[in-house]
Formats: structure tokens, sequence, C-alpha cells
């Protein structure tokens, strides 16, 4: 054998080779005459200057070519004799060439081999998946909402509740006194409970009454857009002037049809089975999420940069598509980015080691998706989106990168399935 391995950390190796007996001259000739072939020189015609001439020209440059042929194909033999799996390309570094020994090394990040910590003692709980009235009457408000009518409540003794709006005015004070232009209006109109404001703000207004004058006292985030606004305090001047209402027509049969239900009875049964699907997607996601954590938690080990910056590409393309949808540029983006890498490199890590922990387990049970798996995750999807199977079938199949991501979703709730028998979920 003409090489060493050596361990560099959990998840890069090193290869170093040393060949003391190395004929490049076939190779080299081979080299020149291929070079010859396809070479233009003044005076003759293409592919008839002589061997001679070429050689002098490109003599240092097919030789170096006729190396770096060598070393890559020892490298990849390397790799595949001793089942090294590799990530990437490597990284070539201290080659000698010198009457006829070679010597090189080459540094390759690979999956890590690591053995979870027994995971049969660990608890978790898993949340109700019950769908409430309340739940029902919400997603029902939803859909009336464009036919509400938002009117004024008469009633003088009446106070601000949440789902309300209210009509006020409000001026900012900071700390030191000032109140900024961008801190006050007047006749503003916000939803109570719809988040809009900083925290602690719509709260602060529940209860009051038409009329009453209050200052509110909040802190502003630690990751606030203005810099000097930062967990900033400020004292809100606030003077309620109207509380209105939304108020819902009755759902019929009419307007149920408008919305593409049969009728008032199929809008209630068809949404409270995809309301149910919905929430135990969720409370399963919600479980999910929380294994994964304590399984990292429990199971430190290195991973390769080379799959966290694959992964950066893959978080960043999701950001991008929620950030417009805020209404954010491109310019507004590569700000967002530059400032917040640290988390997207963060969330790119939890999900690689995620993806990596999974992947073991799903070996360990034996765990593969199907074709018949598939058929039901579109099965599924169809209860719950109310798409004809048509349509889904033609998305998830027709794509072989849409449908390899969905084979592998499909192989992890699989895991998911088969770890929890072995765990304590209550």
């Amino acid at each position: 054998m003409s090489y060493t391995i050596q361990e560099v950390n959990g998840c890069t190796k090193k290869l170093v080779f040393n060949f003391e007996q190395v004929d490049l001259s076939k190779e080299i000739k081979e080299a020149l005459v291929a070079k010859q072939q396809n070479s233009n020189l003044k005076g003759f015609r293409k592919g008839k200057a002589p061997l001679e001439m070429v050689q002098k020209l490109f003599g240092p440059q097919v030789e170096n070519d006729a190396l770096y042929r060598f070393i890559s194909e020892q490298y990849y033999q390397a790799v595949k004799k001793e089942n090294i799996r590799a990530i990437g390309y490597p990284e070539f570094g201290n080659t000698k060439y010198e009457a006829k020994n070679v010597a090189f090394e080459a540094t390759v990040e690979i999956i890590p081999e690591f053995e979870l910590k027994d995971y049969s003692k660990l608890t978790f709980k898993k949340e109700s998946d019950a769908v409430s009235a309340e739940d029902f009457e919400t997603l029902k408000k939803n859909y009336l909402s464009s036919k509400a009518e938002v009117t004024e409540v008469k009633d003088e003794k009446a106070t601000l509740n949440k789902g309300d709006f209210a009509v006020f005015n409000f001026e900012g004070e900071k700390a030191d006194g000032s109140k900024p232009d961008n801190m006050k209006a007047q006749e503003y109109m916000l939803e109570m409970g719809s988040g809009q404001f900083i925290p602690g703000f719509e709260d602060g207004m529940i209860g009051m009454k038409k009329g009453e004058k209050k200052d509110i006292k909040v802190t502003f985030p630690a990751d606030y857009h203005e810099e000097d606004l930062k967990n900033a305090p400020v004292t809100f001047h606030v003077e309620l002037l109207e509380i209105k209402q939304k108020n819902f027509p009755e759902l019929n049969d009419e307007l149920a049809k408008e919305f593409g239900f049969e009728s008032a009875a199929d809008f209630e049964t068809k949404n409270k089975e995809r309301m149910a699907l919905q929430k135990k997607r969720e409370v399963a996601q919600k479980l999910q999420q929380d294994i994964l954590e304590k399984l990292i938690e429990e199971n430190q080990f290195d991973v390769p940069k080379a799959l966290i910056e694959d992964q950066k590409v893959g978080v960043k393309q999701d950001l991008t598509r929620t950030l417009k949808q805020q209404g954010f540029n491109d310019q507004m983006i590569e700000l967002y980015f530059e400032r917040w890498d640290a988390d997207v490199t963060s969330k790119a890590l939890f999900q690689v080691r995620s993806g990596l922990i999974l992947d073991k387990l799903a070996k360990k049970y034996n765990v593969e998706a199907t074709e018949a798996d598939l058929d039901s995750k579109i099965e599924e999807m169809v209860a719950q989106s109310g798409m004809s199977k048509e349509e889904i079938a033609k998305f998830y199949k027709s794509n072989e990168n849409v449908k390899r991501n969905l084979m592998y979703a499909i192989r992890e709730e699989k895991t998911f399935d088969a770890l929890m028998k072995d765990m304590k979920v209550s």
C-alpha cells in the first residue's frame, strides 16, 4: 500500500501518498500527441506541428496535467478501496515529483461515524391533537372576514377586547424625553391581538374604554430593525377614540357555495376533517422537533463544513421566499443574510445533524420509503388540501427532485414512528 490514512477529526481524513517508482513518460507522450493534433501553431496546419516543438511549448503544462491525472486516479482508487464516504472534492497539498518519486496529501471531509447514546429512557410529552369548537369558529371567521362589516360599538361602558378594532391616538416617548415623529399617529386603527405592534403594547390596551387615556410602557426587541431602539424602553401615551367590532354574517348554504362547498353542512364536515389532519400533523411535527433537539443535545459529533454550506443554500432559499412575501427587496434580503449569517448557519447545522441522526436511525430500523407510501401520502394531501388526486400526483411524480424530497420526508416520518416505540412518549 502506497498510502497511509490519518484521522484529522471525526469528519475529516487525510490520505498521505508516497510512490517511489512512477513512470509517467507514456502518459506524457500520449498527452503531447493529443496536444499536437489539436494545436494551431503559426506556420503549420492544424495538427502538423513537429512533436518537438509541441514539447518545447507545452511540455511543463502537459507534464503537470499527467501528474494531476495520476494523483486523482490514485486518490479515487484509495477512497473506493477503503470505502471512505467522501463529501465533495479533496484538498490536495504537499505535492512532490522528483526523480520518479511522487508524494502528495489529500484531505477530504467524510460522513461522520458515530454511535447514538441509549435513548430508550428519554421521555417526551405529546400535545393534544383535538380540534376545539373555538378553532373551528376561528377558521369560519377567516372565511367570512371578507363579508363582515366593521361597526362602532355604541355602548360607552364597553371595554376593548381581543379581536376588537381600536381607533386611537398615540405618541411614543423615549427615556431621554424625546418624541420621534415615527412613533406617533392620529386616528390609527389596529386589531387587538394581531401582533402588529411592539410586544406588550396591544396587551396594555386591552380593557380600555372609549375616551380613556393611558400610558403604556414597553421595551423594544433586541433585534429591532432600528439601531437606536434596540432594547429601548419607551412609554406610549395613548388615547382610545373608538371601539369597533367585526360583525360576521351567518354561514348559510349560499355563502358556503361561494367558498367552494356544496352547503353549510359540507363546509363544516370537510373543514373539520382538514383541521383534524392539520392539527395531527402539527402535533407530530412538534413532538419530532422535541425529539430531535434532545437527540442532538445527547449526541455531539463533528459535522462536515461542506454539508453545512450546502444546507445553508436551502435555508437561504426558504428564507428568501418568506422575506419576499413580507415585502423585502433583493438588497434588503442581502443585508438580512449578512446580519443574520450566524443564525442561518446555526439552523443549517441543526438540519445537518438531525439528518445524519435520522439516516442512522432509518438504517437501524430498516426503514425505506416505497411507492405505496408515496401513494398514501398523496391521498393524505388530497384529503387535507381539497385539490384533485391527479393534480397532486402529477406534481410529485413528474419531477424527480420533488419526488425524491417527498420520499425522503416519508422515510423520516416512518423512522420517527419506529423510533417512538422505543421511547417513552406520554
